[in-house]
């Protein structure tokens, strides 16, 4: 499980294509454990061969599917999350490192000396994207500022651009999307009630 809150931006140092799926070399300050699980842009994979130059991960074409990791090249900044320990502070929400979809950016102003990111609601996922409601970007746990009948604002603090991607994020970038566990539990307590009194 994770949190949302990005240790650090890694960086993609190698990228190797084949028919099964892609493995990425990243690039980080931290060396993981092998096997240990890692969410990479909000996706949960799991660290291999790492050393000090940094450490390897494969993607399958499943996650390749349900995220834009494929379209990662080398020299790119990935935020880098390692799972939350047993004893470990909860400040963001319940993250899985499931990636449900991806989402585009459609618009990114700075208010001050903050920033607004405007964000698409993916086709389907309307009925979890909540105002005051949590959601995961690329790996990040953010709060649904505004939100309207095709997209979601959040407001961006100096600090979470500043570690994260969305420094690099413009108009039409993509980002992994990732709703809140709970509101899918919820739906489907609830359809499970309604089944049964039916």
């Amino acid at each position: 499980m994770f949190t949302g809150i990005v240790e650090e931006t890694g960086t993609v140092e190698r990228v190797e294509r084949n028919e099964e799926g892609v493995r990425f070399l990243i690039g980080a300050s931290f060396v993981p454990e092998r096997g240990a699980s890692i969410a990479i842009n909000g996706a949960c994979l799991t660290a291999e061969n790492a050393d000090e130059d940094g450490f390897e991960v494969f993607v399958s074409e499943e996650t390749l599917r349900k995220t834009w990791l494929g379209e990662l090249e080398e020299g790119e900044a990935v935020n880098l999350e390692r799972a939350m320990p047993a004893d470990g502070r909860f400040d963001g929400h319940i993250v899985q490192g499931h990636v449900d979809t991806t989402a585009r950016v459609i618009d990114v102003r700075q208010i001050g000396e903050d920033w607004e990111y405007v964000f698409e609601v993916p086709e389907g996922y309307e009925r979890y994207v909540v105002e005051k409601g949590s959601v995961t970007l690329d790996g990040i746990s953010l709060t649904v500022a505004e939100l309207s009948e095709d997209s979601f604002t959040v407001a961006i603090i100096p600090e979470t651009r500043r570690v994260t991607n969305l420094s690099e994020k413009d108009d039409g970038d993509p980002v992994n999307f990732e709703v809140d566990i709970v509101a899918k539990y919820v739906e489907s307590t609830l359809d499970s009630e309604n089944t049964e009194y039916q």
